[in-house]
């Protein structure tokens, strides 16, 4: 049977099977200049007629840098709005948080169709409302604005939203597509250095493990791209935005065919066995993308230790790493947590580890067999290589 279809099952106890699809369609568009009143981007087409109307949702650092532009924005088109401002942070991904979003759409009178809500901020903010848009009313639109690098490569292009709940990192979530997602790297140059280094942690994740060009170029280019927030070079150099493209451009390949994850083997969760249990555990020590390198890191060690990755190759990966300002190691590091982050993995990938391993540089594969002494020898060998190295700088 595999039909879409209404189905009467032969039995001698009637039964109905119900099979039908849902289909998904939404964009991700690098653009320049969203908050340019004149950009009707953020607003989209308009359907029917009566005054625009608009929830618009932010984080406390998106309202004191771009408060003013945002309010212009919806000014200038003559558009009724509330602007919702947030609490920023990881420690504030929760499902209160998300709440708030849902008061919000009940207070300004959300229209469960022809007003999306927009979503303007990082990766936890774009988080916090997609969740709430999944369940109000089971499913009213949002658009996402990313003003983070991590949110223009990674929590701004798939469909997953989640809140964290009960001590781990996105319990609670659904598989809620935005409309589309407006993706403006003029955003990034009020980064903190340290938020760039984090979005390139989720780029360099890419780069390991399907894209071996890009992982050169991060090489070549890495830090000039570091310290330019990812903006363009002089004249026509733009290295930037041929990593930020690769990047998106790999990752949707990557989650287009696997949107709902029927498929628990995915590339794309290389860096994310052991890190979210890391970054809960050392909150707010640790960013996303800092947690998600730190797990990276190791997991290399465990491929050359498997002979998949020889150490040249490991050399590369963790100077790269070092170069981008990243972490590769931190105490809470232990063979406790380690044990304890793949045991939840597990029961997250249907009793199986599905852990993804570099193969080389730029190719991945898949195994179910990783013991407690191997994790804690690759985790020696990575600390002793790390504690090495000169720490990392923030700035």
């Amino acid at each position: 049977m595999s039909e879409i279809g209404l189905y009467v099952n032969n039995s001698n106890t009637k039964s109905w099977t119900v099979r039908n699809v849902q289909p998904v369609e939404y964009d991700v568009v690098l653009c320049e200049n969203v908050l340019d009143p004149a950009n009707p981007s953020i607003l989209g087409p308009i359907p029917g007629q009566g005054r625009v109307r608009r929830l618009v949702v932010v984080d406390a650092h998106v309202d004191a840098l771009f408060g003013q532009a945002i309010r212009a924005y919806f000014d200038g088109n003559d558009v009724e709005y509330r602007v919702l401002v947030l609490e920023p942070g990881e420690t504030n991904k929760t499902i209160e948080a998300s709440m708030l979003v849902t008061t919000a759409m009940d207070e300004f009178g959300v229209d469960r169709r022809r007003e999306p809500v927009i979503a303007i901020g990082g990766g936890v903010l774009l988080d916090i409302v997609g969740y709430a848009c999944s369940v109000y009313r089971r499913a009213t639109p949002f658009v996402r604005v990313p003003t983070t690098l991590i949110g223009l490569v990674d929590a701004g292009v798939g469909v997953k939203t989640g809140v964290n709940a009960n001590g781990h990192k996105n319990r609670i979530g659904t598989y809620f597509a935005a409309e589309r997602t407006l993706l403006d790297r003029k955003f990034l140059t009020t980064l903190p250095r340290r938020h760039v280094s984090n979005g390139l942690a989720e780029i360099l994740k890419i780069a390991l493990i399907k894209d071996r060009e890009l992982f050169d170029l991060m090489e070549v280019t890495g830090e000039h791209v570091l310290e330019a927030k990812m903006q363009p070079g002089p004249g026509s150099v733009d290295p930037a935005l041929e990593i930020i493209e690769r990047a998106i451009h790999g990752m949707l390949t990557e989650l287009q065919p696997n949107l709902w994850e029927k498929t628990l083997e995915r590339v794309v969760d290389y860096g994310h066995t052991f890190s979210p249990s890391l970054e809960m555990a050392a909150l707010p020590a640790l960013l996303h993308g800092e947690a998600v390198c730190i797990d990276m890191a190791l997991t290399t060690c465990l491929a050359e230790q498997r002979g998949l990755v020889t150490e040249e190759e490991r050399r590369r990966v963790l100077e790269l790493m070092t170069r981008l300002e990243l972490p590769t190691w931190h105490p809470l590091l232990t063979a406790e947590l380690l044990e304890k982050a793949l045991a939840d993995t597990v029961r997250h990938r249907d009793g199986q580890q599905r852990l993804p391993l570099p193969v080389g540089i730029g190719s991945a594969c898949f195994v179910n067999d990783v013991r407690p002494e191997e994790l804690a020898q690759a985790a020696a060998a990575l600390e002793d290589v790390a504690l090495a190295q000169a720490p990392a700088v923030h700035a």
